[in-house]
């Protein structure tokens, strides 16, 4: 989105970043013509991000995780390095 002049003058006054300006966009409550990204909800982002940052860790900590869907429904889902089926074809 484009900015205003007079946009550019008050966020070099306030020591406001482009990037901070993206956040409160992305993750805001709008309200009319604003969008505000209060502390209460700050907060709640950052509770947020530390549930979704230790998923993601438990995830990694498999090896990652492989989901096989069609037609937007799940059929099943293993760890990346579970299943071989080189190693298995060979007893066949």
């Amino acid at each position: 989105m484009s900015k205003t002049r007079h946009m550019h003058q008050r966020m070099s006054q306030r020591g406001i970043t482009e990037r901070m300006v993206e956040i409160v966009s992305d993750f805001g409550i709008s309200q009319g013509d604003k969008c505000i990204l209060d502390k209460k909800n700050i907060d709640a982002l950052l509770k947020k991000m530390d549930r979704f940052r230790k998923d993601i860790v438990k995830v990694r900590d498999k090896g990652g995780l492989i989901v096989v869907e069609a037609d937007d429904v799940h059929i099943t889902a293993y760890n990346v390095d579970s299943y071989d089926r080189r190693k298995n074809s060979a007893r066949v």
